[in-house]
């Protein structure tokens, strides 16, 4: 746990005496693995427009899960909130979320986006692209992710570890659409590609392209957005010395990934956490995920306004739905550690 917000530590010291009941409240107790600094403005707005107070407890996804089994029926939590669709479905695996009935969740957000049954609902999705040095490689030579596997990038490849959910969702989607042997060869080329042992996160990638310890790195989108609206000389220099590609354009597009969330099994709150999750889909806050914190929003039609992803233009999307790619996600993991992608 990260972080406990004014308030939460008391509720919860009274409800574990008998003092309180916290489904009389009107309050929303919130679980949520996303790190987002710019997310309070969203919970702001949801207590502003509802009345609804908002007690969030922060931490690491595993965390988390692990809480809330443990806690089981007593645990005080309405929803949770995580990254990655292999996530999500893993907890409704798990038997942690309830099915929403909602008109307004189903018709806004797109079938992609959301468990077929309402146990969870994607809310921003993120783009996995390509990194690469302007002055040593052409946007054409990385115009698949297929091609980060050519010889022509012997020692040139950063990446993060493969065991993160960035990447094996990444080849839960080639799995899809290329199939075993073709996955497989390329895992193995990228691997020998690879300019150093995978480490550090995203942004690392980026810089270590810009450093020129690599030619082409994977990362997600907003990443480099932050370096491209950061008002630090040395992000600003490290985006003027890396571009980036959306792989795939030919192809199925680019892959995608989602945050979002669900209705606990046992949440004391459920008009609250129907409220709450109905809210996300909404327009104000839906541009606050573009806005905010440089993501797109699931919601077709969502005006934003961000110089950031203007300013890295539209794209063609990979359709593979989000319930697909978490199917795919053990599968993925276990040719990752067969091609030695540590």
């Amino acid at each position: 746990m990260r972080r406990l917000l004014t308030g939460f530590a008391t509720a919860f010291a009274l409800l574990a005496t008998g003092g309180i009941a916290l489904a009389s409240d009107k309050v929303l107790n919130l679980y949520t693995a996303r790190h987002y600094q710019t997310d309070e403005a969203l919970y702001t707005n949801f207590t502003r427009l509802t009345g609804i107070r908002v007690n969030r407890i922060e931490g690491k996804e595993d965390e988390l899960f692990e809480r809330i089994r443990r806690e089981g029926p007593a645990s005080p939590a309405d929803v949770f909130i995580t990254v990655d669709a292999a996530r999500l479905q893993a907890a409704d695996d798990a038997g942690l979320f309830a099915p929403v009935q909602s008109r307004l969740l189903t018709s806004r957000i797109p079938e992609q986006f959301r468990d077929p049954e309402g146990k969870w609902f994607g809310y921003s999705y993120r783009a996995r692209v390509i990194a690469y040095a302007r002055d040593k490689v052409k946007p054409e030579e990385v115009a698949r992710m297929a091609d980060l596997a050519n010889p022509r990038f012997k020692g040139k490849v950063c990446v993060r570890s493969g065991g993160h959910v960035y990447n094996r969702t990444l080849v839960a989607a080639m799995l899809h659409h290329e199939g075993e042997d073709r996955t497989a060869a390329w895992l193995r080329g990228l691997v020998a590609n690879l300019a150093r042992d995978p480490k550090g996160g995203d942004t690392d990638q980026i810089r270590a392209v810009a450093a020129g310890e690599c030619d082409v790195a994977i990362t997600n989108h907003y990443y480099y957005a932050r370096l491209l609206g950061s008002d630090k000389r040395e992000d600003q220099e490290v985006a003027r010395k890396v571009g980036i590609v959306f792989p795939d354009q030919r192809g199925p597009g680019t892959h995608v990934n989602i945050s979002g969330g669900g209705m606990l099994r046992h949440a004391p709150n459920k008009d609250a956490a129907v409220r709450f999750l109905e809210y996300l889909a909404s327009d104000e806050a839906q541009a606050y995920f573009a806005n905010g914190n440089n993501e797109w929003p699931v919601v077709p039609g969502v005006r934003i306004d961000n110089a950031q992803l203007a300013a890295m233009g539209s794209f063609k999307v990979d359709r593979l739905s989000a319930l697909e790619l978490a199917r795919n996600t053990v599968k993925a993991q276990r040719f990752i550690d067969r091609a030695g992608w540590k």
